[in-house]
C-alpha cells in the first residue's frame, strides 16, 4: 500500500498518529466490525451532510461528557444526543454571518475580540500568538470562503496539504439516534461558510454515533454525497 494513499503509515507521521490516537481508533474499528458487521462505522470516516441541516450542536458540558475527534467512530448509547444547543448561537457562527453577510470587518466581530483576549491571557487560540497571527488567521479564512464559493464545494481532507487519514481534521459531526448530524468541536468556521454559501452537501469527519441510528438503518445514507447531479463531489 502506497504511503501517498495511506500517509498515517509513513514513519514521518507516527507522532501525528499518536496525537490523533490512530492506534486506539484502529482497535475501535476492529471491535465495531465484530459487533456491527462489515458496514460498521469507521473512525475518521468521511460522511456527507447537508450543511443547512446542521442546526444544533452537541452540548458536552451539559451532558457531562466532552466528545472530541479522538472519539471518532465510537458507538455510544444513552441520552448524550439529547443535550444540544442551537448552532446559530455559537460565537464563530454568529461572527461569520456578521462578516460575510452583514459586511462587518472581522475586527468588529465578538469572535475577534475574544481571540485577542485569549492571546493576551497567554493562550494560543487556533494557534495564534499575536494580533498579527489573528489578522492572518482571518485573511486565510477569507481566502477559503472565496475558493469555496468559486468551487461550490468544500475540499475533502485528502485534497488538502497535511492529509493524514480518511477525513481526520474535517468538520466534526456526531450522529444522533435518528441519523441527524450534531455539530461537534472542529471545523465550525467551515460549517458556517458552507451554510452561508448554501452548499448542497459537505464532507465531514464522523464523530460519535448513537446505536439506534445503526439499528434503524439511517447511518448508511450518510456515506453517499447528496450533490450527485451536478458532479460537485467528483
Amino acid at each position: 500500500m502506497a504511503f501517498a494513499d495511506t500517509p498515517s503509515l509513513h514513519p514521518a507521521n507516527w507522532l501525528r498518529d499518536i496525537e490523533a490516537q490512530v492506534p486506539r481508533k484502529a482497535v475501535r474499528d476492529f471491535w465495531n466490525r465484530l459487533r456491527y458487521g462489515a458496514e460498521a462505522p469507521l473512525s475518521d470516516e468521511r460522511i456527507f451532510v447537508d450543511p443547512c441541516a446542521v442546526t444544533v450542536s452537541y452540548d458536552g458540558p451539559a451532558a457531562g461528557r466532552l466528545l472530541r475527534r479522538h472519539h471518532s467512530g465510537m458507538v455510544l448509547g444513552g441520552e448524550w444526543d439529547s443535550y444540544r444547543q442551537p448552532f446559530a448561537q455559537n460565537i464563530k457562527c454568529r461572527s461569520a454571518w456578521m462578516h460575510y453577510v452583514d459586511g462587518l470587518p472581522w475586527a468588529e466581530t465578538p469572535l475577534f475580540d475574544r481571540m485577542l483576549r485569549h492571546v493576551a491571557e497567554g493562550r494560543r487560540p487556533d494557534g495564534c500568538n499575536s494580533y498579527e497571527d489573528v489578522v492572518q488567521r482571518y485573511e486565510t479564512l477569507d481566502r477559503i470562503f472565496e475558493e469555496t464559493d468559486r468551487r461550490r464545494r468544500l475540499l475533502t481532507q485528502a485534497e488538502l496539504p497535511g492529509f493524514l487519514r480518511r477525513e481526520h481534521g474535517g468538520i466534526l459531526v456526531h450522529i444522533d439516534r435518528n441519523g441527524a448530524p450534531l455539530r461537534a468541536g472542529g471545523g465550525m468556521h467551515r460549517l458556517a461558510i458552507a451554510q452561508i454559501l448554501k452548499l448542497q452537501d459537505i464532507p465531514a469527519q464522523l464523530g460519535v454515533v448513537h446505536p439506534e441510528a445503526l439499528y434503524k438503518g439511517v447511518f448508511a445514507t450518510l456515506r453517499q454525497p447528496l450533490a450527485r447531479d451536478a458532479g460537485l463531489n467528483g
